[in-house]
C-alpha cells in the first residue's frame, strides 16, 4: 500500500457568479497518509464538498495537482474509478428495485470486489435485500448508498456528510459500519457538520475555511492548541442595561479566552475552580445576576469557532453563484 492515498498541491476551483468569479477552492494543500480515516470539516460554503468532489473525479479543478492512489484522473481515470468507493451527499435510486437488485448491479461495474450478499451484510440491511428501495427508511438508504460504495472492495472510500439528517440510531449504525472499515485498514475521507462525530470516527482532521485548510491534526492535538481543557458557559439576567463585551471577563484567573454568543459567553479556563469565584465576583460587580451556568471539556467545536468564529451549520455549502452539490440517480459507472 502507497503510503499516501490522496496528495493535493495548490488545489484551485473557480466558479462564475452573477457578481463576479466565486473561489469554492483557494489554494488547497493536502496529504491524507493510507489506513486512516481522515475527516474534512468547514463551515458552509468553506469549500470542503468541493474539494471531496474533485477528488472523487466528479468536478474538475480549475488548477493545482492532485493525485489518489498515486495517479491523477486525466491518466488514470478507469483504474483509479475500480479502487474507490463513493457515498455522496445525497443518493437517490429508482423506487422499485431492491436492495440485492441495485448491489448485484453495481457489483457488475467492477472487475473485482465483494459478493452484493456480503456488502448487504456489512450494512446491515440483510432483512431488506428483497424489499423494494422506496420501502427503505431515510436510514437504510444511506446504509444501501454505503453498500453500494464497498461492494467494489475499495482501497479508498469518500463519505460526505453520511449521517446528516439521520436519527441517533441511524446515526450510530453507520458510524459502526465506518469503525469496521477503519479496522480492515481501509482509507475513509469523511466531511461532516458533526463535531462528535469528527471527534469519535476521524484519527486526522483538517479545518477547512475559506478554500484552505486552517488546522490540521488529530482531534486531541487540535483540542489541545485551544490551551485550556474547560470551558464556561453563562448567561446574564436581562435588566434593560446593553449587555457588557466579552472583554469585561477576559481578565479572569486562568480565562485564556473570552467571547460572547448569541445568547449568553464563553470562557475558556484552564482552572474552572479559580475562574468561577472570580466571576461571579465579577458578575456582581457589574450589577447583573446570572441565568445560567454550565461547565464542561473542551470539544472539537470549541476549536472550530475559535478558528472560523462561528458554530458549524447543516446546510447545502455551495458558493453563491455556484452549481449545486451533485446527487447520484443510479450511479455513476466505472470505466
Amino acid at each position: 500500500m502507497a503510503e499516501w492515498a490522496i496528495k493535493v498541491q495548490d488545489l484551485r476551483k473557480r466558479y462564475d457568479g452573477r457578481d463576479g468569479p466565486v473561489d469554492a477552492v483557494a489554494g488547497l494543500d493536502l496529504e491524507v497518509p493510507a489506513g486512516l480515516c481522515f475527516g474534512l470539516i468547514g463551515p458552509n460554503g468553506a469549500g470542503k464538498t468541493t474539494t471531496v468532489e474533485i477528488l472523487e473525479g466528479i468536478t474538475p479543478p480549475t488548477s493545482g495537482e492532485v493525485e489518489v492512489l498515486g495517479m491523477r484522473w486525466h491518466t488514470h481515470e478507469a483504474e483509479i474509478r475500480q479502487r474507490i468507493g463513493v457515498t455522496l451527499q445525497e443518493t437517490r435510486f429508482p423506487d422499485k428495485a431492491t436492495v440485492r437488485e441495485l448491489v448485484t448491479m453495481f457489483r457488475s461495474f467492477y472487475k473485482h470486489g465483494i459478493e452484493p450478499d456480503e456488502a448487504i451484510r456489512a450494512v446491515q440491511l440483510e432483512s431488506k435485500a428483497n424489499s423494494y428501495n422506496e420501502t427503505l427508511s431515510g436510514g437504510q438508504q444511506r446504509r444501501l448508498a454505503v453498500a453500494l460504495a464497498l461492494v467494489g472492495d475499495p482501497e479508498l472510500i469518500f463519505f460526505d456528510e453520511p449521517t446528516t439528517g439521520l436519527d441517533p440510531q441511524s446515526r450510530r449504525q453507520l458510524w459502526d459500519v465506518i469503525h469496521t472499515l477503519r479496522e480492515r485498514g481501509k482509507t475513509i475521507v469523511l466531511t461532516t457538520h458533526y463535531m462528535d462525530e469528527a471527534e469519535k470516527l476521524c484519527q486526522k482532521i483538517a479545518i477547512v475555511d475559506h478554500g484552505k485548510i486552517i488546522a490540521l491534526g488529530s482531534p486531541p492535538d487540535l483540542i489541545a492548541r485551544l490551551g485550556g481543557e474547560h470551558i464556561i458557559e453563562f448567561a446574564l439576567m436581562e435588566n434593560g442595561a446593553e449587555a457588557p463585551a466579552a472583554t469585561v471577563f477576559s481578565d479572569l484567573p486562568t480565562v485564556l479566552s473570552s467571547r460572547a454568543e448569541a445568547d449568553g459567553y464563553t470562557l475558556t479556563v484552564g482552572e474552572p475552580h479559580k475562574a468561577i469565584p472570580a466571576l461571579l465576583d465579577r458578575v456582581d460587580e457589574i450589577g447583573r445576576a446570572l441565568a445560567r451556568l454550565t461547565t464542561r471539556h473542551v470539544s472539537l467545536e470549541d476549536v472550530f469557532v475559535a478558528l472560523t468564529g462561528r458554530h458549524i451549520r447543516d446546510g447545502d455549502e455551495t458558493p453563491a453563484n455556484g452549481p449545486q452539490s451533485k446527487s447520484r440517480r443510479w450511479g455513476r459507472r466505472p470505466s
